[in-house]
């Protein structure tokens, strides 16, 4: 490999990024035509719509459009599974933030001014705007769901050692810096354009076109980058590019909608926010023998992706640990909050949250260190190798990351130093905690493991790339220009790769699950492999027409070093410009399409059982902290990492991910709060009042490696995705903490604990063990 398709190239767009010349939705020029967007919502989490008037609001000067539902020329609904959403509200509000009226006008100013003139008479209704009345009153948003192998409540029942508990897991919000963004320009009869910050520019068309009553073949919908998605760009981006596209269908005029912060916290759906029940039961060495776990999750007003999501967190309901016994109940309830949606790690998070707990607490009923039981639960190699689902685990990884993390992290010698500090130390305490990934990578619903592309080569040599991947800045485009540098043996300044466009590949999953380079990248090479085997061709016929006595064959022809040449007769070689050449004058087309599916997926969900995933990726986390018992306050000392990138296609890149991964992870573990008031209001909806982590929150020592060889059979370049496994490596810092306020009362009480562990959840946890000292 050349050094510039080398592992260690920077992020594509890191200059332009840094002296602000990336194009977002906000930056893209239009004309003076161009109107502003605004969304009138709901201020009731229920309420029936009684009377409005937008008369004198559509009289002010500088407006031009008021659209209610009734101005919707298609369907007024849309859902990425389920159509159970209205695009616009008609006679009843199920949430704070749901849409009602749009307005364009030719400023921001005048929308808001106009916003005001509106008059809405309601009939407020009763509402639930928590999952746990959500759970007392049944309100099942779908079906429950089930996994289960083995006995576990036999087994459960019959066992001596057993532990049981309730844990709340807190929900999230995205935080991407570029808010809900879309431009609509119209064109001639149906056409129309949408430039959307969207995770998912097929769906977006979809929807569109159902909205507006028109086919998917007039909407084109176009991506340039994201700036920060996370998710939350997956499925609701789509309301804003709609509400955009019915404005511009509507006035004939470009129409641009960019959220302002506080409605788009408002308005969008979160990380759903779980309350697991658990039990477990385990011999005395700690080895666990039954685990039964409910997941109840807080869906929001409308299905989304909450299923999929319930389905991930069950299939992650065992994280790195082989449980005999297993019994996985999911519930999905309708609550009167935004919808809530996909995040990073997509339920595989909150799954984890619970085995983790039960790990945690055996061994502090056993008096054991917790990453001795971690150890003994590993899933083996040769055996203790299946998950509850019946996937076999191949090419596992834990044993050697364990090994080698707690000889990285001198994690035998620091676990003596914190013992030694708390036993000397009266209002600051420490805590450490090593923690385990195994997260399986590919959609569950397997149709979506699909990917196309479309790659030109020009006449000079220059090569346009074009696939259905989405850049949001987690280096997606860096990669496939290294993938495509690759394969074609030029050098990747002769790259580039085109905006993300629906007319260019059509039916495109979303950029997700982690899949975006595994399966983006293999349909940018099935285009490669057609071009190399065209031009090689004409290569070859030129070659042996040179010299009979000397026959190259095909497979013989080979790309690199901006050359193609035979490896048999490396004398006859030609520059790639010239081949290309040849190429165009021998009347061969240099264009192709490349197409991947994902092999062998598939999912019952009637039984729970198959391989839904096509790997896993595996990762380890050693983190250490201080908290100060009389405020709550905690920070991380050190942190160690070692994650399983399989043979990386970009090191930089890899470990610039799962920094952040670990540090978004940070956030939900730690400071990351969502606050509602009883009517369903969101208290803490700006950047002043919802404490994303900082730099001052960043552990003071952060070690961060890849695991060293451990390639990856049948991926592209035998690599691994990294995008989400290394969030819930933050879990090492969740239980850190635990262990710093288990100290309080020398490991003997166990704590009261929730998640996220923010100051107030560390004081009580702190102020019920010294009560119960007192006792």
């Amino acid at each position: 490999m050349s050094k510039s398709q080398s592992q260690n190239i920077a992020h594509e767009n890191a200059i332009n990024h840094v002296t602000g010349n990336s194009v977002f939705i906000n930056d893209i020029l239009s004309n003076t035509q161009t109107l502003i967007g605004r969304v009138v919502y709901s201020k009731y989490a229920h309420a029936k719509i009684l009377s409005y008037d937008i008369s004198e609001a559509k009289k002010l000067k500088g407006v031009s459009a008021i659209l209610t539902y009734k101005d919707i020329p298609g369907k007024n609904n849309f859902g990425p599974i389920v159509h159970d959403e209205l695009c616009l509200a008609e006679d009843e509000v199920i949430f704070i933030g749901q849409a009602i009226f749009l307005i364009a006008a030719e400023t921001e100013e005048i929308c808001i001014e106009a916003e005001k003139l509106i008059t809405i008479e309601y009939e407020k209704l009763d509402a639930i705007v928590d999952l746990e009345t959500a759970i007392k009153k049944n309100n099942l948003i779908a079906p429950e769901r089930k996994i289960e192998v083995g006995q576990a409540e036999v087994t459960f029942s019959k066992s001596k050692n057993k532990i049981e508990g309730r844990l709340y897991v807190g929900g999230q919000e995205h935080w991407y810096l570029e808010t809900q963004s879309s431009l609509a320009i119209t064109g001639e009869n149906n056409e129309i354009i949408v430039h959307s910050s969207s995770q998912n520019p097929t769906e977006t068309q979809i929807l569109v076109a159902e909205v507006l009553g028109i086919q998917s073949k007039d909407v084109v919908v176009e991506v340039k980058r994201m700036g920060g998605a996370f998710g939350g760009k997956e499925t609701q981006a789509n309301h804003v590019a709609c509400w955009s596209a019915l404005l511009a269908n509507h006035t004939k005029r470009p129409v641009k909608i960019h959220l302002f912060r506080d409605d788009d916290q408002k308005i969008t759906g979160k990380r759903h926010r779980f309350i697991i029940d658990y039990k477990a039961s385990y011999e005395n060495n700690g080895k666990i023998d039954s685990v039964i776990v409910e997941l109840n999750s807080d869906a929001g007003s409308a299905t989304d992706l909450s299923m999929s999501i319930l389905e991930r967190s069950m299939l992650h309901a065992d994280n790195s640990y082989f449980v005999p016994n297993m019994k996985i109940i999911g519930k999905a309830f309708k609550t009167n909050l935004p919808s809530n949606t996909a995040f990073r790690g997509f339920g595989g998070p909150q799954g984890m949250a619970a085995i983790e707990t039960i790990i945690d607490r055996i061994a502090r009923a056993l008096k054991k260190d917790a990453a001795e039981i971690r150890f003994i639960n590993y899933y083996g190699i040769n055996k203790n190798n299946t998950t509850p689902y019946g996937q076999l685990i191949e090419y596992n990884q834990l044993q050697k990351i364990h090994e080698q993390i707690l000889i990285k992290s001198e994690y035998l010698k620091r676990r003596k130093e914190v013992d030694s500090f708390n036993s000397e130390n009266e209002f600051f305490k420490k805590g450490l905690a090593i923690t385990p990934v195994k997260f399986g990578i590919s959609f569950t619903t397997a149709f979506l493991n699909q990917a196309g592309a479309l790659v030109h080569i020009y006449k000079d040599g220059s090569v346009q790339v074009n696939h259905g991947g989405t850049e949001m800045g987690q280096g997606l485009h860096t990669k496939i220009k290294q993938i495509a540098a690759a394969e074609l043996g030029i050098n990747i300044e002769k790259i580039s790769i085109a905006s993300t466009n629906t007319s260019k590949v059509p039916n495109t999953s979303p950029t997700a699950a982690s899949s975006g380079t595994d399966i983006n990248g293999m349909a940018v090479k099935n285009a490669m492999k057609k071009l190399k085997l065209r031009i090689a061709e004409i290569v070859l016929a030129d070659f042996n027409s040179q010299n009979a006595k000397v026959i190259s064959k095909i497979e013989d022809i080979i790309f690199e070093n901006d050359q193609i040449l035979d490896s048999k007769n490396p004398e006859r070689k030609i520059s790639f410009e010239d081949a290309v050449m040849k190429s165009y004058f021998g009347q061969v087309s240099l264009s192709a399409t490349g197409f991947y599916k994902t092999p062998e997926i598939f999912f019952d969900r009637a039984t729970g059982k198959g391989k839904p995933f096509h790997y896993f990726a595996y990762g380890m986390s050693v983190s250490e902290v201080i908290i100060d018992i009389l405020t709550g306050y905690q920070k991380i000392i050190r942190t160690d990492i070692i994650h399983d990138a399989g043979k990386s296609i970009n090191e930089r890149i890899d470990l610039g991910q799962i920094e952040g991964g670990f540090v978004q992870g940070l956030g939900w573990c730690t400071t990351e709060e969502l606050k509602y008031d009883k009517e369903g209001n969101l208290l803490n909806h700006s950047p002043d009042t919802y404490k994303i982590p900082s730099a001052n929150d960043i552990p003071e020592i952060f070690n961060v490696e890849l695991l060293k060889d451990a390639p990856n059979p049948n991926t592209i370049r035998q690599s691994k995705a990294i995008g989400e496994p290394p969030l819930m490596l933050a879990f090492s810092v969740w239980l850190a903490i635990k262990d710093a306020i288990s100290a309080v009362g020398n490991h003997k009480i166990e704590p009261d604990f929730s998640l996220p562990a923010t100051n107030e959840v560390i004081l009580l946890s702190i102020e019920n063990i010294l009560s119960d000292m007192k006792k």
